[in-house]
């Protein structure tokens, strides 16, 4: 008697702790890969070569957000009529719609930006990959040629740039590591702000700026540009999956993880005053392009 209720009681907790068994929920998962050495690209998919009287660095990324995505399953699809997986919030308080800033999801390399669970996502087999970017946090070089107390500095120093390349963002401020920019107003495609800070023979100096890129000089590779085309001043980046369609049955028990390659390939560019390669923004060198420069999506 004893033996079969000790049975009993087994086969009861078994029973019960299988039934609390959670089954996982397979998901589509999105992450950032930012790298210098993939081809640089223009607004048509084609290769690029830096224009003349410009020059160009690969920015080190620290994160970025990206405000919409998008699978397209051909080069015939319009913009918004493939699946639509995610908009990021927008608002209206400068005046006009914009993305907005304060609910930026940021995420560095090889970091998750976004996920779904297969179960939302429409089956089908899907050929390309869209991800309207809004910001960019990176650094660059920055090349000092000044005197601070009596002493000639030539030197290339670190600094950090925030750029806004989404179509329209409502920016209420923004850091970049310990400088403090307040806004309270829209921005269109192309603004930037900049910090170095830096300790000369002692004396401390501190560089810092903001500005706006013209109207149209962010690059946007779209290599469907003339099936698909994108809005102007929309930053919706266009890739193909490498070697083979995204393939989502809608049976997935596992997930399925989507590595967004960018090509950060000279993105950061600027206007030369001086002839020499280098950053100068003390020398009035004016950063006109801060666009990635092609997106290769693949599945990890």
């Amino acid at each position: 008697m004893q033996k079969i209720s000790v049975l009993f009681i087994l086969s009861c907790t078994l029973l019960f702790f299988g039934g609390c068994k959670k089954e996982k929920t397979p998901k589509l998962i999105f992450k950032f890969k930012f790298d210098p050495t993939l081809q640089r690209l223009n607004n048509f998919g084609q290769p690029a070569a830096m224009p003349a009287g410009h020059a160009g660095q690969n920015p080190s990324f620290n994160h970025m957000s990206a405000h919409y995505v998008e699978l397209a399953t051909g080069p015939l699809t319009p913009l918004g009529a493939g699946t639509v997986l995610y908009h990021a919030a927008e608002t209206n308080a400068g005046g006009a719609t914009a993305i907005d800033f304060s609910k930026a999801v940021l995420a560095g390399n090889n970091e998750k930006f976004f996920e779904v669970p297969l179960s939302e996502v429409t089956p089908g087999d899907y050929e390309y990959l869209r991800v309207s970017l809004a910001y960019q946090n990176f650094d660059v070089q920055l090349f000092i040629d000044t005197t601070v107390g009596g002493f000639t500095i030539q030197q290339e120093y670190p600094g950090t740039v925030a750029s806004f390349v989404g179509y329209n963002t409502y920016i209420n401020n923004f850091t970049i590591k310990n400088k403090s920019f307040t806004v309270n107003d829209d921005k269109l495609q192309g603004f930037w702000g900049y910090e170095m800070s830096a300790n000369f023979f002692g004396f401390p100096y501190e560089f810092s700026a903001t500005g706006q890129a013209p109207p149209g000089a962010t690059t946007v590779p779209n290599p469907i540009a003339a099936t698909s085309p994108i809005p102007a001043g929309s930053c919706v980046v266009t890739g193909p999956f490498g070697g083979s369609k995204l393939k989502i049955t809608g049976n997935e028990t596992e997930d399925i993880v989507v590595v967004v390659a960018l090509s950060t390939n000279k993105s950061f560019e600027w206007v030369e005053v001086v002839n020499d390669g280098k950053w100068e923004p003390t020398k009035g060198e004016t950063i006109v392009d801060m666009g990635l420069r092609g997106l290769w999506p693949y599945v990890e």
